[in-house]
């Protein structure tokens, strides 16, 4: 190891990868994690992004840099799985055209978010989504290499949600962000769930290389299966890192009502994506197997 090399939590070769067992693949989850595995596997770029905002700050340059690290292992780890169940699919050609569709500036000289405590509470928001949705899918699903990665990945994204989190409290000193621009920030990187980084990824690792790009379309494909293995328990320990990082008490009445409203909304989202996954499914002449639903 080279020094100051970010250390890890586990490395890929502790994946019991001979466990991989093809009759327990639920084949709807395939396409989730093709398109998973790139978005985690550009971790990279994210990095370079977050050290040019934060140029002046070395702790946070380094934290930025242990974080992409064990990203791109999210991103491996999640692409040799899918090669396994689908073993036609070439991960680093559909990463290839994922990078040269869809790039970020990695120059930025300031936050997006019009803040540093902005891009902290951002990188929070990020965080928690990946950290909720690990679960689910790990819970869900019964093969047990992809359980067993989804459990690794889940216990990093939310140690990556208290790394963003307490560097947002010591930006927050100095910056003091009110509370309404804190929950226009964490309420807009959520909505920020169907821009092109997800449905462009979903694109690349599931559709040709000469087929149209169009975000609708694939947002709808993969939203359409990905909302299926939520629980209610996981939207509420959602709603409580998002309470905590806006300053709000994560657990109580208001805490409670905001999860059965997020239930409510993650419903009927997904079964509209569903209805229209089914619909352009039918103008093909395919028919889309159920995903266990709630």
């Amino acid at each position: 190891r080279r020094p100051g090399w970010p250390m890890k939590h586990w490395r890929l070769d502790q994946v019991c990868w001979d466990s991989f067992d093809p009759s327990r693949l639920d084949p709807q989850m395939v396409p989730l994690v093709k398109a998973a595995a790139m978005v985690e596997r550009n971790g990279d770029d994210y990095a370079l992004y977050l050290q040019s905002v934060f140029s002046d700050d070395p702790d946070f340059r380094q934290a930025a840099a242990n974080w992409a690290t064990e990203e791109v292992q999210h991103g491996e780890a999640l692409g040799r799985w899918a090669m396994l169940a689908d073993p036609s699919w070439d991960f680093e050609a559909a990463f290839a055209r994922y990078r040269a569709g869809y790039r970020i500036d990695v120059k930025a000289d300031s936050s997006i978010r019009g803040s540093r405590t902005g891009e902290l509470i951002a990188r929070c928001m990020v965080e928690t989504g990946t950290s909720s949705y690990y679960t689910a899918l790990g819970e869900a699903t019964a093969e047990p290499v992809l359980k067993q990665i989804c459990r690794l990945i889940a216990a990093d994204e939310y140690r990556h949600f208290k790394l963003f989190y307490d560097h947002m409290r010591r930006y927050l000193r100095r910056e003091n962000l009110s509370f309404p621009q804190r929950l226009k920030v964490a309420a807009g990187r959520i909505g920020e769930s169907e821009d092109d980084e997800l449905a462009f990824a979903y694109h690349c690792g599931n559709e040709s290389p000469g087929a149209f790009y169009q975000r609708d379309r694939c947002i709808a494909a993969y939203m359409g299966r990905a909302m299926c293995y939520y629980r209610v328990h996981h939207i509420e320990r959602g709603m409580a890192m998002v309470f905590k990082s806006v300053g709000l008490q994560p657990h109580g009445r208001l805490a409670g009502l905001a999860t059965s409203a997020a239930w409510r909304l993650l419903v009927w989202r997904r079964d509209r994506y569903r209805t229209a996954l089914t619909r352009a499914a039918d103008a093909r002449g395919q028919a889309i197997p159920e995903a266990a639903a709630a």
